[in-house]
């Protein structure tokens, strides 16, 4: 699981970007990796798309990206450019 707390905007890409491809890419992890974003208080295009990124390397590795409790920001995010359908989402964090 990765957890993601605060803004994800162009000034951490390069900082999650690590942390999340590592997670889609390891051969011993789990066939689902979950993005916990339940402190996730705001997300831009460059983050939408460093999620769309890791969710394409995690289907070439054989894996699937789940998103857990979006909030209202990041799922009206997801509507608006079409990419709700793209991810699994769960209500809410693993436990």
């Amino acid at each position: 699981m990765v957890r993601l707390s605060g803004e994800m905007d162009i000034s951490r890409v390069d900082e999650v970007r690590a942390l999340l491809l590592a997670a889609v890419t390891r051969t011993d992890g789990p066939a689902a990796v979950v993005v916990d974003l339940s402190d996730l208080t705001f997300c831009d295009s460059a983050g939408l798309n460093l999620l769309l990124r890791a969710r394409l390397q995690a289907e070439e590795s054989g894996h699937t990206l789940r998103l857990a409790a979006p909030g209202a920001q990041m799922l009206r995010l997801l509507e608006i450019t079409d990419s709700l359908g793209l991810f699994p989402i769960d209500p809410s964090p693993p436990a």
